[in-house]
């Protein structure tokens, strides 16, 4: 009779043990956001002694022992105090998770939920936590002379992004007019810096032309960032238009407007 109980207890240990399951789940967050890390424990009737964490991430690529909770004493940090981190589980409700604020590049990596329960020990589950950088975009434009030879009109850069930025020239209205030469530099921190020169040949056709460049990322929604280009030229052709018996006006196209000087001339007749 006392082997049969004995077997009917191991029994219900090992369906108990093979029921639980520990609950996490990949996490995507931007910058400088927020990020809830779940770690929830369900189908066991076990006692609940700790739920401890660890991570490894970019700043700490070994495993690293920082978070623990006890039925006592609370939550508590191990190995030094990161305010950014919150308990917003529930011990009795076998929920573990975490938040976690102002995220940075330095904070992605994977962090692991470890229930202790008596008697079948420890049960645990990784998140992923993933970090997307925003680009940091700038443009920067030159004022070429009209010409025959190829010039760099404009330079739009997207730095430091994660995932990489995707950086395109809207130069629908220019055709083959102008071209698109694109870059990227990758660092060993996981961003990428992406960069875009427009080219062309600066004639009067091209001239005060818009070509926006946009910028794409998983990070930051699109973003237009606008350009015009200008090419610089001499006065073409000079008109003088009488306007009134005692007006005159002077055009002339120019880039930039030209500046006009009037003088007086005076003609004496010798009698």
């Amino acid at each position: 009779m006392a082997y049969t109980m004995l077997l009917l207890l191991l029994l219900h240990q090992v369906r108990e043990t093979k029921a639980l399951r520990v609950i996490g789940g990949e996490k995507t967050v931007v910058q400088d956001g927020n990020a809830v890390l779940p770690c929830i424990l369900i189908e066991t009737q076990e006692s609940l002694s700790q739920i401890s964490w660890q991570r490894r991430t970019r700043e700490k690529p070994q495993n690293d022992n920082f978070y623990t909770i006890l039925p006592t004493t609370g939550p508590q940090f191990v190995g030094g105090e990161d305010k950014r981190f919150t308990f917003i589980g529930n011990f009795k409700g076998n929920n573990g998770t975490l938040l976690l604020s102002s995220v940075t590049l330095m904070d992605e990596g994977i962090y692991t939920c470890i229930f202790t329960l008596f008697p079948s020990g420890s049960h645990k589950t990784e998140i992923p936590l993933n970090v997307l950088v925003p680009p940091v975009t700038s443009l920067e434009s030159n004022t070429p002379t009209v010409g025959k030879d190829e010039v760099l009109f404009a330079t739009c850069t997207a730095a430091v992004s994660k995932p990489p930025a995707e950086v395109k020239w809207n130069i629908s209205p220019l055709g083959e007019k102008v071209r698109a030469a694109t870059s990227a530099t990758q660092y060993t921190n996981g961003t990428t810096t992406t960069i875009s020169s427009l080219f062309g040949v600066p004639t009067l056709e091209v001239n005060n032309q818009s070509v926006p460049c946009v910028v794409t990322s998983e990070a930051l929604a699109n973003e237009t960032l606008p350009f015009t280009i200008q090419v610089q030229f001499p006065p073409m052709e000079v008109n003088i238009i009488k306007t009134s018996p005692n007006t005159f006006e002077c055009e002339s196209k120019a880039n930039p407007p030209a500046n006009f000087t009037w003088k007086s001339l005076q003609i004496l007749e010798r009698l």
